[in-house]
């Protein structure tokens, strides 16, 4: 299985290993197998001032329709229903639960083809942690998140233009690329977004040079940011202010010397 927080920790859950996150609306988080679909599970979560939310909105799921009962999944008391409809010539069939506690109201879907098995979508259900607000949990690294890998994406796509424009030259996230990011750095034009957007872009070239290393988001208090992991060990990188911090701090940014550094720090831990 693999953890999920999501944005701001107003949850946890665990869903399987070979599933993933996938985009969706805002406010609704959604996650499937992308090698063998048996369903996609969306989850949402609401807060509010009052500490029976979660109690009244089950109530009010309950007396939307005769259908939804009582059903008890894991710890969760959950008002349960389901429905079914047609897409083209398939039938498929979305189930409900709306469960949650005290201030904050979860609702979570499970959309199958008609008939299947929604073992899978319960078992993930039964997993839900509602996090207390104020309390202060351990930091965590847990597979990147629909949010951050976004945010990478827009980091690399803006630096990989800029250097393009700057030095005519493509940037493919290699390691002879670091080159091209020194010039650019040495340039003496950039703004702290633009540190932070290079920094995210060298992790890029890391995760293309050295094998086993892999983007994760780290949830640390109110923090929440991507950074790489190097396989199962405690070697973690932060690259998104690994140059802004050094330039706020008036030091050098030699981009070889770092890519160099946490090259030896991977060998050490093979």
């Amino acid at each position: 299985m693999k953890k999920y927080i999501a944005p701001g920790g107003w949850f946890s859950l665990q869903y399987p290993a070979s599933w993933s996150e996938f985009e969706d609306e805002a406010g609704s988080f959604l996650f499937y197998n992308p090698e063998k679909w048996n369903g996609n599970f969306r989850i949402s979560a609401y807060k509010d001032r009052s500490s029976s939310y979660a109690r009244e909105s089950i109530a009010a799921e309950l007396k939307r329709s005769e259908q939804v009962k009582m059903k008890r999944v894991g710890r969760w008391e959950c008002a349960y229903s389901c429905e079914t409809f047609m897409e083209g010539n398939e039938a498929y069939t979305s189930h409900f639960w709306v469960t949650g506690e005290k201030n904050v109201s979860v609702e979570c879907s499970f959309t199958v083809a008609k008939g299947s098995a929604i073992d899978v979508a319960e078992q993930i259900i039964a997993t839900l942690d509602i996090r207390q607000d104020g309390k202060r949990y351990p930091k965590e690294c847990i597979p990147v998140r629909v949010l951050e890998i976004n945010e990478i994406n827009q980091a690399y796509d803006w630096a990989s233009s800029y250097i393009k424009k700057a030095l005519k030259k493509d940037f493919t996230a290699s390691e002879r690329d670091l080159a091209h990011m020194q010039a650019v750095m040495d340039s003496g034009k950039l703004q702290h977004e633009a540190w932070q957007a290079l920094g995210l872009t060298f992790g890029a070239v890391l995760v293309n040079e050295m094998d086993g290393m892999d983007w994760v988001t780290v949830i640390d208090g109110r923090k929440e940011y991507p950074a790489l992991r190097f396989a199962d060990t405690d070697l973690l990188v932060c690259p998104l202010n690994l140059f802004a911090d050094k330039v706020s701090h008036g030091e050098v940014c030699d981009v070889k010397k770092e890519f160099e550094r946490i090259k030896r720090e991977v060998e050490e831990r093979l």
